[in-house]
């Protein structure tokens, strides 16, 4: 049979050949639109009404609006200026204002003559800017705007534009604002009739649903608020299905394989480890156990995800699970995302399971097994050593990095990969271990915050979910607060007294910053200042620094992000002099790595100062406060994980999170969140919601693109979860699609190779 063309001719046209060469590589460039298709599935963000105006007092800091709202006044102002022809300068002044609210306009040199002319008091126009602050009041400088009078040089086109009641705002850039998209968009909205239908006719008519070319024209033109929630409830339907179906037939696939049944056996290393525990397991974490067990007893592979709160024992159920595979005569591979974590991991395996990780030793009980480390930095004979014990077998039990996925490293029999902190890992490299296996291994995914792709792919249902939500006993609770020191210097010099009064009762503390300095700064430079690569992360290979990028304005008035080596000196010198501080940071040598991390876990050190490479799985249970600096540069789900490190013995923990950020800004709000809760399932919610749901068939993680347009993961849960039965009977039935070529042609276009194997692999 030939190919299904992924889409229909003339919405495959190329968006160069319908709207000219200029707007076509800005829309490619900057939106990722190429075809008549993508322009018409680019909708619109909401939808402003002809007569009402934008309210102003809720734009966001920092960010890319687009507002209706009407001139109140202007004044034009002269002022020196030595660039400027015959000394002086121009600005423009406009206040528009939605009725209660205002928001200035400046417009300066060249650029103020038409706005002078044309932004008349009384004078409604569409804005668009980004809002930022200037002598404490909100302002857009240098916005672009179209008039809302219908009356301008090319009126009738603006008329046909705005002619219905309801004005379409879309998703813009700095370069392409939304009434240019608008006016596109109309170009090419006559090829929508030609949109071929992907929802089998029964479900549609079932449904009461629109049509696809009838949705796609009532959400670019509505008449009334009845055609958007019809072209929305439409639309939500062929994104939940399509991918459900695209999912549904993954899991069709996946149910083919064949995969070894590893059951444990009575009287084997896991009783043996049962019995040595000091602790009985959480309800919990028996519970999860047994669902593992009855997934790794059948003859398919396992393919689940292990979401548990920060500390609640996730390595533990992990350890269970790969000794079942040790006692069925497998063996059990933990990838860890950092060098750090693998040592850990490592160390605490062998300390948890004592006599029973001393295997192929003289005097080692019957039941035990190797446990070795394989990293990318291991000397030349351990390597050899452990690369040996893996291919005879020798070894039960390996916890590595991504040594672990190179060619050279053989399985004797691999029967489980466990992925701890999944986020770390690209999707390849899971792939490329769980190819190690002579049938495809079992495999256990684990992360404490689920993130973005992880609660979509859970809500669509692609993973198997375990969940543990109970704690240990003994874990202590943890108070987190917002220290603003741009608005509240002394809040800062608390921070550091609280952190000598907990050093003085013994205990130990964290400093986390977002890079580590010393030659990422150039010499060239003056003292002081920093280089441009400063702002950039650096953990290099070990890749355990994530901080998002910054908010705010770019540029000469944005320091850059506070480093470990500036960091821990200023520290040692000033309000912790006489504290034993340390650094922690990817570039160091493995082996002073973990110098460090053994003396901060005896306790020989007062104060780590650490990038992120303490984020997940460091346990020290003395250390009991936290102080993340820059806090606005990380991520809801890191921060969280970073919190986690304290609080885990007896005594309470505080995380501090300090920001320089105003109040009013979307990294402040996101902080205020982290402190106001505990609750990781909560806070990957709120990060889902921030971030969009990051592209959910794609390796982009930054929520920038999605191919979720107006699905929302956490409001259309019941959709979802409608599309999920809808898609499996219809699998089921035929899972070809062979009666569907509307939908083939529909997947077609979602799943493009990459994001087919995306899916596949993940």
């Amino acid at each position: 049979m030939d190919p299904v063309p992924a889409l229909p001719e003339p919405l495959r046209q190329p968006l160069k050949s319908v709207l000219g060469p200029a707007t076509a590589k800005v829309m490619a460039e900057h939106l990722g639109l190429h075809t008549v298709g993508d322009l018409l599935h680019h909708y619109p963000r909401r939808y402003e009404e002809r007569g009402q105006l934008t309210h102003l007092a809720d734009l966001p800091m920092d960010e890319h609006v687009t507002v209706v709202a009407q001139v109140a006044d202007a004044r034009l102002h002269s002022f020196a200026s030595s660039r400027a022809p015959r000394g002086k300068g121009q600005r423009l002044e406009v206040t528009i204002t939605d009725g209660s609210g205002r928001l200035q306009l400046v417009f300066f040199g060249n650029g103020v003559h038409k706005p002078h002319k044309e932004l008349l008091p009384g004078t409604r126009a569409l804005f668009a800017g980004k809002v930022s602050v200037f002598n404490r009041r909100l302002q857009l400088a240098h916005p672009a705007y179209e008039l809302l009078t219908g009356d301008t040089d090319d009126s009738e086109e603006t008329v046909e534009s705005w002619a219905g009641a309801l004005i379409p705002i879309y998703p813009a850039t700095a370069k392409l604002e939304s009434w240019k998209i608008g006016k596109a968009v109309q170009t090419v909205l006559p090829t929508a009739r030609e949109a071929v239908d992907p929802l089998p006719d029964t479900l549609r008519a079932g449904r009461g649903l629109v049509t696809l070319p009838e949705a796609l024209l009532k959400i670019h033109r509505p008449h009334t608020k009845t055609d958007i929630a019809d072209a929305r409830a439409r639309l939500k339907w062929d994104e939940a299905f399509v991918l459900q179906v695209a999912l549904a037939r993954r899991r069709h696939a996946d149910a083919q394989l064949p995969a070894v049944a590893r059951r444990p056996r009575p009287d084997g290393i896991l009783d043996a480890f049962d019995d040595r525990l000091p602790f009985t397991l959480t309800e919990g974490q028996r519970k999860v156990s047994g669902e593992i067990f009855a997934d790794l007893a059948t003859e398919h592979p396992m393919h689940r995800l292990l979401q548990g709160e920060v500390g609640s024992g996730k390595t533990m159920v992990a350890l269970r699970a790969m000794l079942a595979v040790v006692d069925a005569g497998g063996q059990a591979a933990m990838l860890a995302p950092t060098e750090v974590l693998a040592q850990q991991h490592h160390r605490s395996i062998t300390e948890m399971m004592g006599e029973l990780a001393e295997g192929g030793t003289l005097g080692g009980p019957e039941h035990a097994t190797k446990v070795v480390l394989l990293t990318g930095s291991m000397g030349a004979a351990a390597r050899r050593r452990a690369l040996l014990d893996l291919a005879t077998g020798e070894a039960g039990v390996v916890i590595g990095t991504h040594a672990l996925i190179e060619d050279k490293v053989r399985f004797h029999d691999l029967g489980l990969v466990v992925v701890d902190e999944q986020h770390r890992f690209g999707v390849e490299q899971r792939d490329a271990l769980r190819g190690k296996g002579k049938q495809p291994p079992h495999l256990l995914v684990m992360t404490a915050t689920p993130i973005p792709r992880t609660v979509a792919m859970t809500v669509f249902g692609d993973l198997e979910t375990s969940v543990l939500d109970q704690l240990p006993a003994g874990r202590s609770p943890i108070a987190s607060h917002v220290v603003p020191a741009a608005d509240k210097p002394h809040f800062l010099a608390r921070a550091w007294e609280r952190v000598r009064e907990e050093a003085a009762a013994g205990h130990q503390a964290y400093v986390v910053c977002p890079r580590i300095g010393d030659e990422e700064d150039d010499p060239k430079k003056a003292p002081g200042k920093k280089s441009a690569k400063a702002g950039k992360t650096a953990e290099g290979a070990e890749g355990a620094a994530g901080a998002e990028p910054p908010e705010g304005p770019e540029g000469a008035d944005k320091r850059p992000p506070l480093a470990v080596l500036d960091v821990a000196a200023t520290l040692a010198e000033g309000p912790l002099k006489g504290l034993r501080v340390e650094v922690l940071h990817g570039r160091m040598q493995p082996d002073d790595k973990d110098a460090v991390m053994r003396r901060f876990a005896a306790g020989d050190t007062d104060v780590l100062v650490a990038t992120t490479v303490i984020e997940v799985g460091v346990n020290v249970p003395n250390a009991t406060v936290m102080v993340i600096t820059d806090a606005d540069r990380f991520g809801v789900s890191q921060l969280h994980q970073l919190r986690g490190r304290v609080g885990r013995g007896m005594a309470p923990g505080l995380c501090l999170l300090v920001t320089e950020m105003p109040e009013a800004s979307a990294a402040r709000q996101r902080l205020n969140a982290v402190a106001a809760t505990l609750d990781g399932f909560e806070l990957s919610r709120i990060d889902l919601e921030q971030r969009r749901e990051g592209d959910v068939l794609g390796q982009a993680q930054s929520g920038a693109r999605t191919s979720l347009r107006v699905l929302a993961v956490i409001e259309d849960e019941e959709i979802i979860a409608e599309a999920r039965e809808e898609a499996a009977a219809l699998v089921a039935a035929d899972p070809a699609l062979e009666s569907l070529p509307g939908l083939r042609t529909a997947l077609d276009a979602l799943l493009d190779d990459e994001r087919e194997q995306y899916l596949e692999k993940g």
